[in-house]
Parts: C-alpha cells; sequence; structure tokens
C-alpha cells in the first residue's frame, strides 16, 4: 500500500510540472515546450478542427529564444477558449 501510494506520488509530482503539451497547430497535432530544453509529449492521436482562414499577423523582427533559430507565427487551437489563436512558436 505504501509502494503504491508512493508511485503515485511521484507520477502526480512529475506531471504537475511538464511543459510540454500537445496542441492542434495548423490542423495538425503536435508538441509545444515552453524550453528546448523540455522533453517533448508523446500525443495521442486526435482529429482537430478546421483552421478558419485568416491572415497572419505582422510579425516584428525579433531575436530567437537560445537554443533555437527561428520563431514564426501560427494559429494555435486553443481548447479553453475553444479556437485558434495567433501564437509564436520556435523552432
Amino acid at each position: 500500500m505504501i509502494r503504491l501510494l508512493i508511485v503515485l506520488t511521484l507520477l502526480a509530482s512529475t506531471s504537475a510540472y511538464a511543459q510540454c503539451v500537445c496542441r492542434c497547430v495548423n490542423g495538425t497535432v503536435q508538441t509545444l515546450c515552453r524550453s528546448p530544453l523540455d522533453m517533448p509529449a508523446i500525443c495521442a492521436p486526435q482529429i482537430c478542427p478546421i483552421v478558419p482562414p485568416s491572415i497572419q499577423p505582422i510579425q516584428p523582427p525579433t531575436i530567437p529564444p537560445i537554443g533555437t533559430t527561428a520563431c514564426r507565427k501560427v494559429p494555435v487551437f486553443m481548447p479553453n477558449l475553444g479556437r485558434y489563436e495567433w501564437v509564436s512558436v520556435c523552432r
């Protein structure tokens, strides 16, 4: 019983600090992480909503964060809002 409690505590604590999430990006499921050092999440297959037609916002020139080479704005589905939002994604 104690072992089970320890295992559940460890699983809960590691998932609470996960920095990568699976989101619909341009209509396909992709892993989005806060840092290039984070371990990418394994995304379960899912059907993404259709991306509504829109014009990409003007992006001012910026220097990408350390560990990435370039950033671009892409539509990312936000489940809490129920719609796509333009988000800067760096690779």
